[in-house]
């Protein structure tokens, strides 16, 4: 189909979601966009823009249909020919496919997998980063099923000239470019198809994955993370310059629990459970957020905010690094439309995708941005919108004078003490004494929604009620919500409550945090009237672990 037929068919195919019910994908950030009209940008649910100078892009529409445009380096728009279009063209190729996520190399290549876990690959591929076994550009995408054709591919990523999958069982594949040990094979000989990466990986359970310009990144489930490839600017956090060809634990992480990880060009960003950011590797620009412009080869904690980070951004073609707090502040730093911000300087951005838009060079997406439909009412979300409702209600309680509204079958349905205690009660109003207000109110709410708004104070209360009656669940999401939430001041007392409800994955969280906090823990006022068991056992095995050392 020729480019000017692609484009009136995309404007005249009729829409089977109608505008109103979806949320519009704000690319307007985006330098390459200025090429659709405002009747494309409106169907589009997903987008990423990729090469040397960010001038190609690939985004799905509503239609779950997915086009392409720009320059076509080396293919890698998968039409079959490497025309260079300014006009949006089809890709028929991947027809039905629903994109899940999707990645791209220098040349540049793809890497795509799909809603079911497949993977397919087209465009540059001299250094064999395709996975299909040649080293001829792939113009039109490839299905790539070695070692792959029995797992479900849940993550992609890529460096300038390899690529790393990750699979819902926790295993990585890497294939491609291998001059410094970035396959992870051991050897430094290119990859032509997907291999496992074993050795320290070989009983772990991967639970994601990032590449840099050539080297990688896996975290396991237990929060270690395992690096391998190029090192000559440090961005493997081992402490030295050299190459690892094979998966090696970032020791000096020992006690630290990560759970995201990205790369830029060179320079590696961890994020912990307790919301701290840690950098290593190159910093001429400034991308590790030290203040000075030394490279790091062991993980240095960056001072973004008191408030906790929940996103952490990079990508493997540029030098630019950002993060997002709780609070929705977003902060950039690193190379910054030519200069070279030191520390993270706050934007007025509302997501790290818009620091990439503007200040990243090239001007290219971190991730596969996304939107999905809002104003469509799922059974859950109905639920959501019913409870506290008078309107519709059949019971009420009266909890510190006042009321909550709620829904007889349902509390039935979803709590076991309720199906019990409403089987043969015709009231509808119970009084309820034992817990607060907010604390009950959270506990209702849980039960139409699956999830909890709480302050860890208050989580702490919950946490009794969910211990009382014995929702575990429940449970679980109290002691996240009190990780999330713990700071020095209220470290001991979170302590005290997980040791009281025998919450032990909690009292061990809590307990680390003090440990590597012990300084102003101590000098809180919470230390000062701790209960005398609880500070004789915190003694103790604070001694255990060689807190006192020093």
């Amino acid at each position: 189909m020729r480019d000017e037929e692609t484009h009136q068919f995309l404007k005249l195919k009729p829409v089977q979601a109608t505008l109103s019910s979806l949320k519009m994908l704000d690319v307007g950030k985006w330098p390459i966009f200025s090429l659709c009209s405002e009747e494309e940008l409106q169907l589009i649910r997903q987008a990423c823009v990729f090469g040397g100078a960010g001038n190609e892009v690939l985004y799905t529409t509503v239609n779950d249909e997915i086009f392409v445009l720009g320059t076509n380096c080396c293919g890698c728009l998968g039409l079959g020919d490497v025309q260079s279009t300014i006009e949006p063209r089809r890709l028929d190729s991947l027809s039905g496919k629903k994109i899940a996520c999707l990645s791209y190399g220098s040349g540049p290549h793809i890497v795509l997998a799909t809603t079911e876990g497949e993977v397919f690959t087209w465009g540059h591929n001299a250094y064999s980063q395709l996975g299909n076994g040649t080293t001829n550009h792939g113009l039109v995408p490839c299905h790539i099923s070695t070692n792959l054709s029995n797992k479900q591919v849940i993550e992609v990523a890529c460096g300038s000239y390899h690529s790393l999958v990750l699979t819902s069982d926790g295993e990585v594949f890497a294939w491609g470019y291998n001059n410094s040990g970035q396959v992870g094979s051991g050897s430094t000989v290119n990859q032509p198809t997907p291999r496992r990466v074993t050795g320290c990986l070989q009983n772990k359970v991967v639970v994601t994955i990032a590449c840099g310009q050539m080297c990688c990144m896996a975290v396991v489930d237990s929060g270690e993370v395992y690096v391998w490839g190029y090192n000559g600017n440090g961005q493997l956090g081992l402490g030295n310059s050299g190459n690892q060809p094979t998966p090696c634990r970032v020791a000096a992480l020992q006690g630290i629990r990560v759970q995201r990880v990205a790369c830029g060009y060179a320079h590696t960003l961890v994020l912990t459970d307790e919301g701290q950011v840690y950098a290593w590797g190159a910093n001429s620009y400034g991308q590790l957020g030290t203040g000075n412009k030394s490279n790091q080869s062991y993980p240095t904690p960056v001072t973004v905010e008191k408030d906790r980070i929940i996103e952490i951004a990079a990508c493997h073609s540029t030098h630019t690094s950002a993060a997002k707090t709780q609070g929705g502040h977003v902060y950039m730093w690193g190379q910054c439309r030519g200069q070279s911000v030191i520390l993270p300087h706050l934007t007025h951005f509302s997501c790290t995708d818009d620091v990439f838009a503007c200040f990243a060079t090239p001007a290219v997406t971190w991730r596969l941005l996304s939107v999905e439909p809002d104003d469509h009412l799922t059974v859950a979300e109905s639920l959501k919108r019913e409870f506290d409702n008078p309107d519709t209600a059949d019971l009420k309680f009266l909890v510190d004078g006042k009321y909550i509204y709620a829904h007889k079958v349902l509390l039935k349905i979803r709590c076991e003490h309720f199906r019990s205690s409403l089987e043969d009660n015709e009231d509808d109003i119970v009084e309820m004494s034992e817990f607060s207000y907010p604390v009950y109110r959270a506990f209702l709410e849980y039960l139409y929604t699956d999830s909890i708004s709480l302050s860890p104070e208050e989580a702490v209360g919950l946490l009794d009620l969910a211990t009382f009656y014995r929702e575990n669940r429940l449970k679980k999401l109290c002691q996240q919500t009190i990780k999330q939430g713990i700071c020095e001041e209220n470290a001991i007392a979170l302590l005290s409550a997980a040791v009281k409800y025998d919450a032990q994955d909690l009292e061990e969280f809590c307990f680390r945090f003090c440990i590597n906090h012990l300084t102003v823990v101590t000098q809180t006022s919470g230390f000062a009237e701790m209960d005398h068991d609880l500070l004789k056992n915190f003694i103790s095995k604070a001694s255990r672990v060689g807190a006192f050392k020093n």
